[in-house]
This record gives structure tokens, sequence and C-alpha cells, in this order.
């Protein structure tokens, strides 16, 4: 029998990140797979005051720093939500305004070197314990993410490939439908069965496969997400919802029934669902609470054994 652990969605968090390669160990998991979105969102300023002092800004509430206690501790609070602290003065601030492009590039830049620095914490973590990790960067992910994770020695970068996951075929895929926000890696439907037929024609055995999808399939209850208005604010306080999944996946699921679909995206879509024979997942996210949602799954050989949704 083999244990995976499954999370996705952790969106630059420190937290998450370090609670994820712990995961193997706490849950005694012979494999660890994270899904798309690795990366975070948004860059955060620390403004140098003179000395000791800092002032920033964190989701519209001002901080004034003083000490470089308080320095430290606010940057780990800015990294566990997966934000990424950005050390400055008023004079670069107030050129920084005048370039959006250069803000643009210093978020790349941080983020990136934030990849980096989790692939060197899973080199350390995962050295001697023999366990398998496998990342598959998300829609929200810069294509530059692939270049950094191909380069580690304890972790596979697994968009695109047919992994053997201990007997059972995991194809893979971080690319999503087009969402409103034009992200890195969005196709139309026909883009996307083209992607999952290259990856399920190679399969041997696709009963016993595992479907490590990013976005989950239409209407499987796993994709529902707010409606939104033609100024992307959730319509009746969000309490509209609308399935957004894709359509080629779920074709692709009910054509090859395989044992299990790994998915994410949508992080309010947490969750379990079947679609024929396969059971389809969904942890769902967190990130900004600094908690980990994931799931537990034992596969046997022919069959998922049980599972079971954590969070912590």
């Amino acid at each position: 029998m083999t244990t995976l652990f499954f999370a996705t969605d952790i969106h630059g968090s420190d937290i998450c990140w370090n609670k994820f390669l712990n995961a193997g160990k706490f849950y005694s998991a012979d494999v660890l797979i994270l899904g798309g979105d690795m990366t975070g969102k948004a860059i955060v300023p620390f403004i140098h005051q003179g000395g000791d002092k800092y002032r920033m800004t964190l989701l519209q509430q001002d901080f004034d720093i003083s000490s470089p206690e308080e320095l430290q501790d606010m940057i780990k609070r800015v990294r566990s939500r997966g934000y990424y602290p950005y050390m400055t003065n008023p004079d670069e601030i107030a050129e920084l305004s005048k370039d959006p492009d250069r803000i643009y590039q210093l978020f790349i830049s941080e983020a990136l070197k934030v990849v980096g620095q989790w692939m060197e914490i899973a080199a350390k973590k995962l050295d001697g314990t023999g366990l398998k990790v496998y990342v598959c960067p998300g829609n929200d992910d810069r294509f530059e993410v692939d270049d950094i994770l191909r380069a580690s020695k304890h972790v596979t970068l697994a968009e695109g490939q047919v992994n053997d996951i201990q007997g059972h075929e995991m194809i893979a895929s971080g690319w999503a439908n087009p969402t409103p926000w034009h992200t890195y890696r969005e196709e139309d439907e026909s883009g996307l069965a083209k992607r999952y037929e290259a990856m399920t024609s190679q399969l041997k055995n696709p009963a016993t496969a595992i479907f490590n999808i990013h976005v989950p399939p239409h209407k499987s209850n796993l994709d529902e997400a707010p409606e939104l208005d033609e100024n992307l604010r959730p319509k009746y306080a969000g309490q509209a919802l609308k399935a957004v999944g894709s359509t080629a996946l779920r074709k692709s699921i009910e054509k090859f029934q395989p044992l299990l679909g790994l998915h994410g995206h949508i992080h309010e879509g947490r969750g379990v669902s079947r679609i024929g024979k396969t059971l389809c997942i969904n942890p769902g996210s967190m990130y900004e609470q600094g908690v980990l949602q994931g799931a537990i799954v034992k596969l046997g050989k022919n069959k998922v054994e049980n599972y079971v949704l954590t969070q912590g």
C-alpha cells in the first residue's frame, strides 16, 4: 500500500512549505505531492525611517517598527502569508512609484529567490530520507519556476510528465482554462485536451493512474467559485457560485476512469467528489492564515483504500 500526502495552492507561504516538507514524517507518507501555485501574489515594502525604524503596510494596516526584533517578527509574519518583504527607503519608493514595470520586476525577482530558498530547505530536510517529492507549478507560477525545480536533486518537476508513484502512473499539469486574471499558464479547453492527451496516451494502465491536475473537473462540486461582475467583484456578496472547472479534464476523467484525481485552483472548493469510479479531491487552501490544508490518501493496487482531509 502507498501513502501519499497532497497539498496545493500555498502561494509563497514559508510556513506552508515547511509544513508540507514535514508532512512525510508526520503522516508517515511515502510520497509528497504539491499541486500548483507555489508563488505569492504581492511584495510588501519595508521603508527605512532611520536607525532601527521601519514603516510598512500589511492588509491596509500601517505598522511602525522600532527594533530589530520587531522587524524580524514582521518579516516572518509577511512571509507566512505568502507575501515578499522588500527592504527599501523613501527615495527608492519615490522612484519606484514612477516605474510600475520596475516594481513588477522586483516582485518577480523576490518570488523566484524564495523558490530557490525553498529548494535549499528541501535539500536539508529531505537528504537521506528517500522521500519522493513531486511539484507541479500552477497557472499563477511563472515558467522560470520550472527551471529552479528542474535543478533540484530532491524535488521532481512533474509538469507534463508521467511519473511512477510506486506502481501508479501519475500525470500532472498546472495549466488551467481561462480565468479573469489572465495568468501565466492558461489555454482554452481544446488546448487542455491536447495537453492531457499527450500524457494519457502514454498510460499503460489508466484504471490505476493518478491525475494530478491543478484545475478541477467541471461541475464536480470542487470547482465552485464566487461569480464575478464586470469589475471582478463577487456578485451577491459571494453567495452566487459558478462552476469554473475544466470540461476537457472532466471528459478525460470520464473516458479513462483513473483511480484518483488530485486538484486545487479553487481555494474554497475543499472536498471530495466521484466521477464514475474516480475519486477526485480538492484539499482547498488557507495559505494566508499559515494553515496547510491537505489530503492523506492510501492507495492499494487497484483501489483507494482510504483517505482523509487534513488541516494544520
